[in-house]
């Protein structure tokens, strides 16, 4: 769990975590809702070896750090915490970038299935305690250029 002085200090020091980017980049995403706004630099797992092996064996994450894996369509999405060090919070995103679920604090080396639900395009994991601690809900939209500009509920600004 992220402790509260630990997050307050990291937001008031991180301006590029608190405040989301003007710009849109692959190794990036920006959230935002009805509390804020933040931005993780991600890395991007997008084949089926990057996605099979995800956040396994990591002993840290960084906190203004994620792990982005992108789809080629919408669909069930199933998670586990197989080889996974690290408690994580998973946001569960659909075709438009808005969080459909959340899995908070997925308990490390579990192999429990964690279900994201249905017409699932991408999901973001983060440090466990993150989206409460900073008050990411259902219905938050987040922003990265694999989402398509046409139907995203937050495009990336066209150059």
């Amino acid at each position: 769990m992220i402790k509260r002085g630990v997050l307050i200090a990291f937001l008031t020091l991180g301006a590029g975590f608190a405040q989301a980017s003007e710009t849109c980049s692959t190794n990036a995403v920006d959230i935002r809702g009805d509390w804020g706004q933040a931005h993780f630099n991600v890395e991007v797992a997008d084949d089926a070896e990057e996605q099979q092996k995800g956040l396994m064996f990591r002993e840290k994450l960084s906190a203004s750090a994620g792990m982005l894996f992108v789809y080629e369509r919408p669909h069930n999405a199933r998670f586990w915490m197989k080889n996974t060090l690290i408690p994580l919070d998973m946001l569960f995103l659909d075709e438009t970038g808005r969080v459909t679920r959340i899995a908070e604090n997925a308990k490390p080396l579990d192999e429990t299935p964690i279900d994201g639900g249905d017409n699932v395009l991408m999901i973001l994991e983060i440090n466990g305690g993150m989206a409460r601690g900073l008050g990411i809900t259902v219905g938050s939209e987040l922003r990265h250029p694999a989402f398509d500009s046409a139907i995203a509920a937050w495009p990336c600004p066209t150059e």
